[in-house]
């Protein structure tokens, strides 16, 4: 056991090392955020989801463009668009997190090891990200579906654990700071991997072909990164837990040397598992007991019932724009294949605005506080929405529109992140040993917030073939959430 999994807590609040290795991990797993998430899969699957490119005179813009053909997945018999299916998926690996995030959160408090928990899911998210390298067209589709869904499961699992730290390591009066610095450090770390990755895919790569194997090694490279620099945040970062007595003799499910031992003093191999299994249900039962608990005592309290409230409708808004927006553009905005990688410079810049967009809204909380800071947040996705909207693929300007309504995302997306997660944190009991399982009710709620927002935009997908449709509706949320967080009266 380090030092760092001994000290008291008073030690390991405000510790500088502790800090800097919580902020690292933001370093470490950001780069599938805008690697796999926004910029280069996404981009990979409209390509190998494009049957082919109709040429169209187009008179708006005066010249013959062209329109890509998609392949239609076929599902049950059912014939799906691509971007629907691939937010399906979203919905699908959203819904995991949020069965078994009160779980495992339980489980971790209970036990005592929470990193753990964050190094399982960081291991799952990584080793998924290097199995994308496999997708390789239509004929394993299905296949690159999975990992992106078990990907997914082990970005925002992880991020119930990492999430969870900030008030156990920083006192309210850091958290601010502290969560703006995670997300800095997060877009700094995504952006010099992109880069390196659009070096590899258009300068090493000599034509279409190649650009596609390096697409590949690009996702080997993001899984190396995100477990390589995470084992310094596990190095420094303190297990902190409340560890009870009452525990099954061998955790044998999650120590997998237990499983091969005859375990003769105990009863044999088949009690031990047997007690295992009980303990585990238990578990189970008393964490959907104390998630609902915890949801009561959260609700009850007046500050907290407006943020969380508020944060949900936003959180439908601001994370499925987050999703969509690159398969937006990429269909949209940049049909041409060669054109595609336009958008992966946009997401870089947007990365840039948000290292900036972060640090502004820190400091800007100082001055007029966090209410007032994410109200101006949200109102700006309102306007980001119905910019969407109005875009007109047929206008010749609409390239430099989108680079414009980019910027705009870019600038509030790191801030009200930051901010959402530091508002939250400020708003619990200070020094609380259930901080997991808080985090774990923010985290369910984000996520349902998810899986509400992917199955709009499915719908709408679906229905209008023509995702600015799906987009107007998200300004719904954003506006129910704006009117919310002026229910707020604690200043923060």
């Amino acid at each position: 056991m380090s030092e760092t999994e001994i000290q008291p807590t008073q030690n390991i609040k405000n510790n500088p090392k502790i800090m800097k290795a919580w902020a690292v991990y933001d370093w470490a797993n950001s780069v599938y955020s805008l690697v796999i998430t926004s910029a280069i899969f996404p981009i990979y699957y409209t390509i190998l989801t494009t049957a082919y490119n109709k040429k169209e005179f187009v008179a708006e813009a005066g010249e013959v463009q062209e329109i890509p053909v998609r392949h239609m997945i076929k599902i049950f018999g059912e014939g799906y668009e691509p971007e629907a299916v691939l937010s399906f998926s979203y919905a699908i690996s959203f819904f995991l997190v949020v069965i078994l995030s009160p779980f495992l959160s339980s489980l971790a408090d209970t036990i005592g090891n929470k990193k753990s928990f964050l190094q399982f899911f960081c291991y799952l998210g990584a080793t998924s990200c290097m199995g994308l390298a496999m997708f390789t067209g239509m004929d394993n589709f299905f296949l690159g579906l999975l990992f992106s869904i078990t990907a997914s499961v082990g970005f925002w699992g992880s991020l119930v654990f990492y999430n969870s730290f900030l008030p156990d390591i920083a006192t309210p009066d850091k958290q601010d700071s502290l969560s703006a610095k995670g997300y800095i450090y997060g877009y700094i770390g995504s952006v010099v991997l992109l880069i390196i990755c659009l070096v590899l895919i258009q300068v090493v790569a000599k034509g279409p072909e190649q650009a596609k194997i390096y697409i590949r090694v690009s996702f080997l490279l993001t899984g190396a990164w995100w477990f390589g620099f995470s084992q310094y945040t596990f190095k420094h970062l303190p297990q902190f837990g409340d560890v009870k007595d009452k525990l099954p003799k061998d955790l044998v499910l999650l120590n997998y040397k237990n499983i091969f031992k005859r375990h003769e003093e105990q009863g044999g191999f088949f009690e031990v598992l047997k007690d295992n299994i009980s303990f585990y249900k238990d578990i189970a039962k008393e964490s959907f007991r104390e998630l609902f608990r915890v949801g009561n005592k959260l609700f009850s309290d007046k500050a907290l019932k407006f943020f969380l409230s508020s944060f949900f409708f936003y959180s439908v808004g601001m994370q499925t724009i987050f999703l969509m927006a690159v398969p937006f553009g990429s269909t949209v905005i940049f049909p041409k294949e060669a054109d595609k990688y336009k958008l992966i410079i946009t997401i870089l810049v947007i990365q840039i605005i948000a290292i900036f967009g972060a640090f502004l809204f820190s400091r800007l909380s100082k001055k007029i506080g966090n209410k007032n800071v994410i109200t101006i947040a949200v109102i700006i996705w309102i306007a980001c929405c119905l910019s969407a909207y109005s875009l007109n693929r047929e206008n010749p300007n609409v390239q430099l529109q989108f680079y414009g309504l980019a910027g705009l995302i870019g600038l509030v997306m790191g801030g009200l992140q930051a901010m959402s997660r530091s508002t939250y944190s400020k708003l619990l009991p200070e020094n609380s040993m259930e901080n997991t399982t808080y985090f774990s009710f923010y985290d369910v709620l984000e996520k349902l917030a998810i899986i509400c927002g992917m199955l709009i935009f499915s719908v709408f997908i679906q229905k209008f073939h023509n995702m600015q449709y799906a987009f107007i509706s998200m300004s719904a949320f954003f506006a129910t959430g704006a009117v919310l967080i002026r229910f707020l009266k604690t200043k923060i």
